[in-house]
């Protein structure tokens, strides 16, 4: 009895011990602050530094983030279309045969088009017909007998199917099943059948849409009226924003000679740049027209590569005296790839916020590199040491502690 009645006020204590331990432990948790000690130290070298890494840090801020980049804006892109029309009538006298070329017949695909070919020069074969003919007389195709002449095979560069025979008076070739006669493209026209292409004018519409700020913009700007466009023509300096474009004009402005890609083809870009701040009225945002010459021979210097300039074919069928025939043209021209480009700023909180907290960390280097500087390459790296760091020699016994040993 007497050992119980002692037992029992020791437990109380202990509860009452745990009781207030924990309520302390939540007291400082919700109700107290800790903050890091701070050491002044009165050293040049240490202090230049600090506010040299500063002030780098703070011109990276404003400078780069800000206003290069516009950390303060959010972005967005544009929905985009595009469409063409040409304008202009070519006209070419080849042996004799006058022919006037309009915008029907020189470009392809139809109008309308952000990619499209105008065609400056051509080979033509007329009246070819389903048949068998003699191959080119070239020394891939000559032969002596029919057993040169395999049947049955096709060449991946001939013209049709071997019959097996080999034919010809003075000079013999293979016999083929083809249209004939076989295509001869050897000897491309210098100058150009068409050209007269350089003064073909090229009109560009172009609308885009921001979805993220609801702005729709159209490249005939405010001023760009019907009696506007009846009169300008593109230029770089005085006409930056009319649509219409003349074709000798991009071709220079891409850096290419159009003597020499009319004669071959090539391939230009035109980009269209949409870079608008929404944070002025939209009418300032207007579009910006910059041309890449993408695939040609601007030096003149590559004319021994493989596949030089660029060209297709394309055949007009019809029928004659109840058979079936065609005109086979091997088309030169210059591609045109019409590339939008477009990136809309507004002012944000959100991402104004971000960089100005980001801003604010990348401030924490000066402290790390000062530290570094004061602890471990100062003489008086040891003073220092003591000054920022104090360190205790004994470690307190823990209130829980007391539990176990009165126990």
């Amino acid at each position: 009895m007497h050992a119980s009645g002692m037992e029992r006020p020791s437990c109380l204590s202990r509860s009452s011990k745990m009781n207030s331990y924990i309520t302390n432990a939540l007291s400082d948790f919700f109700f107290k602050y800790e903050t890091p000690r701070q050491v002044l130290v009165r050293n040049r070298r240490v202090g230049v530094v600090c506010r040299l890494i500063q002030l780098g840090v703070l011109a990276y801020i404003i400078g780069w983030v800000f206003i290069y980049e516009k950390g303060y804006q959010s972005t967005d892109t544009a929905v985009s279309s595009v469409f063409t029309k040409m304008k202009g009538v070519g006209y070419t006298n080849v042996d004799g045969e006058e022919r006037v070329w309009d915008m029907v017949d020189y470009v392809f695909p139809e109008q309308g088009d952000s990619s499209f070919v105008v065609m400056t020069n051509y080979i033509i074969t007329k009246g070819q017909k389903m048949g068998k003919c003699p191959e080119l007389t070239e020394p891939r195709y000559l032969c002596n007998s029919d057993s040169d002449c395999e049947r049955g095979i096709i060449e991946r560069t001939g013209h049709g199917h071997m019959t097996g025979k080999c034919v010809g008076n003075t000079t013999k070739t293979c016999e083929v099943v083809a249209w004939c006669p076989v295509e001869d493209d050897h000897a491309i026209p210098d100058p150009a059948l068409l050209m007269s292409a350089e003064n073909y004018t090229l009109f560009i519409k172009n609308s885009v849409t921001f979805p993220a700020y609801g702005v729709k913009r159209s490249n005939l700007v405010e001023g760009i009226d019907n009696q506007y466009i009846k009169s300008c023509v593109y230029d770089p300096t005085t006409s930056p924003l009319c649509p219409i474009f003349r074709l000798g004009d991009l071709v220079q402005l891409s850096g290419f000679n159009f003597a020499t890609i009319a004669k071959v083809g090539g391939a230009i870009g035109i980009v269209i740049d949409w870079t608008c701040n929404l944070d002025y009225d939209q009418s300032e945002c207007k579009p910006v027209y910059t041309f890449h010459g993408l695939y040609g021979n601007p030096n003149e210097i590559d004319m021994a590569r493989a596949s030089v300039g660029y060209n297709f074919r394309y055949a007009k069928h019809y029928m004659e005296d109840k058979q079936e025939k065609r005109t086979l043209l091997k088309v030169f021209g210059i591609r045109f790839d019409i590339i939008v480009r477009s990136v809309a700023r507004k002012f944000d909180i959100i991402p104004t916020l971000t960089a100005i907290g980001s801003g604010v960390g990348i401030f924490g280097v000066a402290t790390v590199v000062c530290d570094l500087i004061l602890l471990y390459l100062l003489p008086k790296r040891e003073f220092y040491n003591n000054m920022k760091f104090k360190v205790t020699e004994t470690v307190e016994q823990e209130p829980l502690d007391e539990f176990s040993s009165e126990k």
